[in-house]
């Protein structure tokens, strides 16, 4: 009588080193991404405008088009309105910083009430605790440069170096949209035997357009709101202002803040009554808690696919390694994390870890990694000649 089949199983002296071995991988990938950050940030910019845009030069593929042409043209109207778009922004910002001076005199002006209670409060408080005379020690002010330049372009290295990267990305995005049938190739022979191919490319694809699409949909409809109600105020600048406030209200933690600033910092020049900064606030702050609690979980949850605190772990996590970059990157860079995960059926728990609604392990998948790779094969969908085959 035959014995029963046994699971494959290894011994626990292996699995340790195997376990130390998966330890000291993930510490090295997570130090090259620290340290070569300006290079992933490249690629993954590239990556990702490359996925949205694809569309576009496929579609006149089909029309016979070369794709190299319609690439080509795609790629510098792209650069030149990215251009236009920073010449306006710069300008906005050079007259915002020359009328500093005069925000600050009205902040000043503001506050200086305040100041003067302080003031008093310090010099009562002084002569109530100067019963004895004491030497007084010369103060010595180290001069530090702020810390929030330096975190805004953490991952570029340097205002050159995002330039660099600003430079580069153009030309990686167009060699990845020509070259997409050879990317392809290379990814199914590589890890075709490892993974689903197909599936993952075509659910990355639906990620990075849905993750994108969502962003713009939510922030046009924010910027739309916050327009109007700056329209109403008759707030000098209404529309830029709305704008650039409905679409930084996007960014995750420090959105609301940045979205209310931008506004307020406008207004310092126009209203001397409380009111018009209270609707700002108000409206700043009621579409963000809308947006992150209803809107962002919707549009963006569904298609994205994974939990709140993965999403906001994984913020974290991003934004300590590449700044404000990690931070916008974040959601789908964590995305893009499951995705592998769900693709290759031994990382299931991985999967389970991010996702919103885990999924109930099956039993081929406790098996051992032989297992798992020969059952790779048999979960792809097949084409009708192979299932007559």
């Amino acid at each position: 009588m035959p014995d029963n089949p046994q699971p494959d199983t290894q011994p626990r002296p292996l699995v340790r080193v195997v376990a130390l071995l998966w330890v000291v991988v993930i510490a090295i990938v997570v130090a090259f991404g620290f340290f070569a950050s300006s290079l992933c940030i490249t690629f993954l910019l590239a990556g990702f405008l490359a996925i949205l845009v694809d569309p576009i030069p496929s579609y006149f593929e089909r029309l016979h088009v070369p794709r190299l042409i319609s690439t080509a043209v795609l790629v510098i109207s792209g650069v030149l309105l990215v251009t236009l778009l920073f010449y306006v922004s710069y300008n906005r910002a050079s007259l915002m910083i020359d009328d500093m001076p005069e925000y600050a005199d009205r902040i000043r002006d503001a506050v200086k009430p305040l100041s003067q209670n302080i003031e008093k409060m310090q010099k009562s408080a002084g002569t109530i605790t100067s019963a004895a005379p004491s030497k007084r020690v010369q103060e010595v002010r180290v001069s530090e440069t702020p810390a929030w330049p330096s975190y805004l372009i953490r991952g570029v290295g340097s205002a050159w170096g995002a330039v660099i990267v600003g430079g580069i990305v153009p030309f990686l995005m167009f060699f990845m949209l020509v070259r997409k049938t050879h990317l392809y190739d290379w990814l199914d022979n590589a890890f075709g035997e490892k993974m689903d191919v197909p599936r993952f490319t075509s659910r990355l694809t639906k990620m990075v357009r849905g993750f994108a699409l969502g962003n713009l949909i939510i922030g046009a409809a924010m910027a739309a709101i916050t327009v109007a109600v700056f329209y109403e105020l008759k707030l000098q600048g209404a529309v830029p202002l709305g704008i650039a406030s409905g679409f930084l209200n996007l960014v995750p933690f420090v959105g609301a803040i940045l979205a209310a600033a931008l506004p307020l910092l406008g207004a310092t020049l126009e209203y001397n009554t409380a009111g018009p900064f209270l609707i700002i606030l108000l409206t700043v702050f009621a579409l963000h808690v809308v947006s992150s609690n209803v809107l962002v979980p919707k549009f963006i949850g569904s298609r994205v696919n994974i939990g709140p605190v993965a999403a906001t772990m994984g913020i974290l996590f991003w934004g300590w390694m590449w700044g404000v970059m990690g931070i916008l990157l974040a959601v789908p860079l964590t995305a893009f994390v499951k995705l592998v995960s769900d693709c290759h059926p031994s990382l299931i728990h991985i999967s389970n870890l991010l996702a919103e609604t885990p999924r109930p392990v099956p039993t081929w998948a406790q098996t051992g990694q032989a297992k798992v790779t020969q059952a790779i094969p048999f979960l792809r969908k097949r084409t009708p000649a192979e299932t007559k085959n």
